[in-house]
């Protein structure tokens, strides 16, 4: 006689299974839909045949009634990102009618394209989610003295509707304000982790969604690295676990485009890392890099000014050829500021010989 429970189960787990496989083809079919069609969801690229340079810029039009936060989460960009890009305009109350600049280009990560890449001082996640495809979106990170550690681990579980602990220094924290926090918060409208959780091989280091979603993009965790609820949803749908995720720090990042134009990309540097090394030189061993063994006619007025006033807009190095400056010039150029003497040889690579003087 056969065992009904079991006969119960088993048609449950057929009826599961068979689920799970219309929707992972209803989603494949929709992914297929959108390449056919040049049109992939928010965050999605193509990655280019050559160079390393994905998206556009553009502008929209503010509408009575919107923030910057909500043009720039409707945009896949987080609050760094349309502060920086829009900087004579009101975060909170812009006027209806404004133009603002959506930053939506991007320069790879200097990494391998291979499951998760976090770039810190970027505050953006990429996912090389298949053959042909990066899928990028902002996030939030450790703020300044609970900073998220660099390093290569994996997504290891991931929970819906998680429950969170407090940490015991925030518990201590809230006990001296004579505020302390329940040992846990269960899931609901108060769960700093949101809806959706995927744990790492770090310890006690997850990517989650929030609460507060107007603090994606910047830097506002305690090390977790938290995204827009939507994003981390679809993430957490599709993300498999054991997928590597490098967490690196590039604030400074060259690529070529497709077209031959040699860009550079700059974020303002982590708080912690301010005074650890020089961000001009450190530039210009990039750039360096990126032409080899070939001149580098590059603007290093252009470079310095990438560098100084980082705002992560994309900006071209390359000099024009009929506008190169004289030596001399060149010498007055970089004299100012940080370099009081620099001598650059074009013959032998972007330069033969560097004398810093004054730090």
């Amino acid at each position: 006689m056969k065992n009904p429970t079991l006969t119960r189960r088993i048609g449950l787990g057929v009826a599961l299974f068979g689920l799970a496989a219309l929707l992972a083809t209803t989603t494949l079919a929709e992914e297929e839909s959108a390449d056919s069609s040049g049109e992939l969801p928010r965050g999605h690229f193509h990655l280019p045949d050559e160079g390393n340079v994905i998206g556009e810029a553009y502008t929209v039009t503010v509408e009575e009634g919107e923030t910057l936060l909500d043009i720039g989460r409707r945009h896949n960009v987080g609050y760094e990102g349309m502060r920086m890009a829009n900087p004579e305009v009101s975060i909170w109350a812009p006027r209806p009618g404004t133009e603002v600049v959506i930053p939506a280009q991007y320069i790879l990560p200097d990494a391998p394209r291979e499951g998760i890449v976090v770039n810190l001082s970027e505050l953006r996640l990429y996912y090389y989610s298949r053959p042909g495809i990066v899928e990028t979106y902002p996030i939030s990170i450790g703020r300044d003295g609970f900073a998220t550690p660099v390093g290569v681990t994996r997504t290891t579980v991931k929970v819906k509707d998680p429950h969170w602990s407090p940490p015991r220094s925030m518990r201590e924290e809230a006990a001296a304000r004579g505020e302390p926090p329940p040992a846990v918060v269960p899931p609901g409208p108060d769960n700093p982790l949101g809806r959706h959780a995927i744990l790492l091989g770090l310890p006690s280091y997850l990517i989650h969604g929030t609460n507060r979603p107007d603090g994606v993009g910047m830097r506002a965790s305690r090390g977790c690295i938290r995204m827009f609820p939507e994003d981390i949803e679809s993430l957490y749908e599709r993300v498999p676990s054991g997928t590597q995720v490098n967490i690196i720090d590039q604030p400074f990042k060259v690529a070529w485009s497709a077209d031959g134009v040699l860009y550079a990309q700059s974020f303002p540097l982590l708080e912690e890392n301010v005074g650890t090394f020089e961000p001009i030189l450190n530039a210009m061993e990039i750039v360096a890099d990126a032409f080899g063994e070939e001149p580098a006619p590059i603007d290093y007025a252009q470079l310095r000014q990438v560098v100084e006033q980082p705002n992560g807009r994309l900006v071209s190095l390359l000099r024009v050829a009929e506008e190169e400056p004289a030596p001399e010039d060149r010498q007055e150029t970089l004299d100012e500021g940080l370099f009081s003497e620099l001598e650059i040889s074009q013959q032998t690579g972007l330069f033969s010989e560097l004398e810093v003087s004054h730090l």
